[in-house]
């Protein structure tokens, strides 16, 4: 991060903010979306698909190239980026029910944030040198996962996140000690696990929308991928100094939607920010975009 600050911070964030604020006004001003509904929503198109861009930049071996450094900086900033919006939904949805704002549930949440960092940092340590001593490569896998499991339930009881306490219990595994061991044990799962998650989507999209409003569906996934792509050009090109085909590459691997808005999204709506029509048509849309990035890129 410090090595890459210009480009994860400068870049990163100007991406973030810029495809935020003109999605956000977008569904505000054209879908009739609350103020606090268009700010998830702008924020949620606003993230790329890590697991689609860094696999491409892989597979095409240009992961060191000037543009894959700038889209990992990118990608890297959208998953810092995705743990705060993923907090300020139940804070959102707080704020627009009938109680109106309520400062007592922000520092709830903050509260709970700090208790589940704090403790595990002094908890996990011990407990992950009690579990070296076994020399099974089982249970370490198996207390990765049930402190990944516990944390995210302890959010829950705590009113917050459980996908936010998953977060959090893995940026405390890979900053304890055990974190290149336990990297070794999950390589194997990593795969089957992200297909796993792409699996659960697929099955909760609304596919007969796809049918009944084909246009709209298309329409949106064009918006989406016209927007972005407008608005990731000139970063490309002016802030990170990329030639004009290095910045249509990156335009191109960064326009669709990522994984992260799944979660947001289906987040907002049982939160009831946002209409499930709504998040129906938005899923659809961030999937085929996915689906169009490898095409797009050749």
């Amino acid at each position: 991060l410090w090595v890459m600050r210009r480009y994860v911070f400068g870049t990163g964030l100007l991406q973030v903010l810029t495809c935020s604020v003109v999605l956000g006004v977008c569904g505000y001003m054209f879908a009739g979306l609350s103020a606090a509904a268009s700010a998830i929503v702008g924020g949620s198109l606003a993230l790329s698909s890590t697991a689609f861009g860094l696999q491409i930049l892989a597979e095409r071996k240009e992961a060191g190239s000037a543009y894959g450094r700038q889209a990992f900086a990118i990608l890297l900033f959208q998953d810092l980026a995705a743990i705060p919006l993923i907090a300020a939904v139940p804070l959102l949805a707080d704020n627009t029910a009938l109680h109106a704002q309520h400062p007592a549930s922000v520092i709830k949440t903050v509260a709970v944030i700090l208790a589940v960092v704090g403790g595990g940092r002094y908890l996990l340590r011990p407990v992950f040198r009690f579990v070296a001593r076994s020399r099974q490569v089982e249970v370490s896998t198996a207390t990765a996962l049930l402190v990944v499991m516990g944390t995210a339930w302890l959010m829950e009881v705590g009113g917050v996140s459980t996908t936010l306490g998953a977060f959090l219990a893995g940026m405390l595994l890979a900053d304890s000690e055990y974190r290149h061991e336990l990297e070794s044990n999950i390589e194997p799962f990593k795969g089957l696990l992200l297909g796993l998650f792409f699996i659960s989507v697929g099955m909760t999209m609304n596919l007969p929308l796809l049918l009944h409003s084909p246009l709209l569906i298309l329409g949106l996934v064009l918006a989406l991928l016209a927007v972005k792509g407008a608005l990731l050009w000139p970063l490309g090109r002016w802030i990170s100094g990329l030639s004009r085909t290095d910045a249509l590459r990156l335009s191109a691997l960064l326009a669709c939607g990522g994984e992260f808005a799944f979660v947001v999204l289906r987040q907002a709506t049982e939160q009831g920010l946002i209409e499930t029509a709504i998040s129906d048509a938005l899923t659809l849309a961030i999937t085929l975009s996915m689906a169009l990035t490898p095409l797009l890129v050749l």
